[in-house]
This record gives C-alpha cells, sequence and structure tokens, in this order.
C-alpha cells in the first residue's frame, strides 16, 4: 500500500459493499435462493465471498456441478427474492453520498462498474434519486464479469481516457484483481465483503477504512 495520490480524473466505484451496505441483504436472498433448490444453504461468509461477481460466475462458484439449467432457475429466484425485498434501497455507507455530491462538484467524472444486472442498478438509481448523477456505468449482464478488465476498459474508451487517467475503488478482491488487469491504480475500502489483508495484497493506493477520506488521496 502505497499511501500516495493518484492524478485520476475518472474514478470508478464498486457498488455493493463499496458504496451500498447490502452486503447482508445479497447473502440472505443467496441462502434463500439456495432453500427454493434444496441446495447446501451457504454460510454467510460462503456468500459473501461471491459477492461482486456476476451472477452466473457467483451461482457456479458457490455451486461447482451446476448445469445452465440449475444457473438459470437459481438466479431467477435470487432475482425474485432480491426485488422483494428491494422496496428500499439499502443505506449508503457513511460519508458516501455527500462524498460522491463534492466529488461531482470539483469536476471530477464518475462511473459506476458493478456486478449487479443492468435492471438492478437502474432500479436502485431510481429508488436512490441518481439517475443521471453518474457519467458511466457497466453491469455484469451486459459486459465480462470481474475481474475480466473489460467493464474498465469499456469505461475508458467511452471517456477517451488511459488506465492512469483513472482510479478504480472496491471492497473485493474481484475489483482489486480487475483494476491490476486493466493496469489501473486501485483503492480499496475495508468495511465490505472482503477482508482488508486480502485487498492489500494488490497494493492499492490505500484501503480506506472511511469513505469520507476518499477525497485524501486523489
Amino acid at each position: 500500500m502505497s499511501n500516495q495520490q493518484t492524478a485520476a480524473k475518472l474514478i470508478i466505484f464498486d457498488w455493493d459493499g463499496t458504496l451500498s451496505d447490502s452486503v447482508a441483504r445479497i447473502s440472505r436472498c443467496i441462502q434463500l435462493a439456495a432453500e427454493d433448490h434444496q441446495l447446501p444453504q451457504p454460510s454467510f461468509d460462503q456468500a459473501k465471498e461471491i459477492i461482486g461477481l456476476g451472477l452466473s460466475e457467483a451461482i457456479r462458484q458457490l455451486f461447482p456441478s451446476a448445469d445452465a439449467s440449475m444457473v438459470a432457475d437459481f438466479s431467477a429466484s435470487y432475482s425474485a427474492h432480491y426485488r422483494s425485498q428491494d422496496n428500499s434501497p439499502c443505506d449508503f455507507f457513511p460519508g458516501v453520498l455527500s462524498s460522491l455530491q463534492s466529488l461531482r462538484a470539483s469536476g471530477y467524472l464518475l462511473a459506476v462498474a458493478t456486478g449487479k444486472s443492468r435492471a438492478g442498478l437502474d432500479r436502485v438509481f431510481k429508488a436512490t434519486d441518481l439517475q443521471g448523477f453518474f457519467h458511466g456505468s457497466r453491469c455484469a449482464d451486459e459486459t465480462r464479469s470481474k475481474p475480466h478488465p473489460l467493464m474498465l476498459q469499456e469505461l475508458l474508451e467511452e471517456h477517451g481516457m488511459a488506465p492512469q487517467d483513472a482510479v478504480m475503488v472496491g471492497d473485493t478482491e474481484f475489483d482489486m484483481e480487475m483494476a491490476v488487469n486493466a493496469n489501473m491504480p486501485r483503492i480499496a475500502v475495508s468495511y465490505g465483503a472482503h477482508e482488508k489483508s486480502r485487498l492489500l495484497e494488490y497494493e492499492p493506493i490505500v484501503c480506506l477504512d472511511d469513505f469520507a477520506k476518499i477525497s485524501d488521496y486523489l
């Protein structure tokens, strides 16, 4: 961890576990979907391990023997459970919304790179009144899942930037590995799905315990 600043113009955020305190909700919906299909119920820790991946990739990691039909059925069950609990959006972590507003006002371009589906991300944008707030976004069902770098590469291309013009902010190894694969600087947060010690292996600029301190490294 270098504890240095980055000259990034484009800041790309993971959503679940980085901006949104949604890890518990996602993990519980994974457990409920497993019950629906008489599959061994993952523990909370096992379920949160896969947060950040696209849903199909997450299911295959949890249940390696699942065939395409089971992946599709499990995905439908998970999505139904999540939508039923998603009438009210999960809270943002402390300092997130005010920091995002400050960064945008300061002229930074802000984007989201998430394992959520496009429908899920658009739904939470609407529920949090953030339609049009971000300058770009990529979801796992419209590009490659993390840790493949394609969603970052697409956002860079969209804004005409090189990897060193941007920074990826996330809470999982998948976020950090994706940024490494894209040759992009990265900032980790310690309060999400994966332990701080695991994130530090990817040599982030900093691993933040408090999101509001992100501006100190930009």
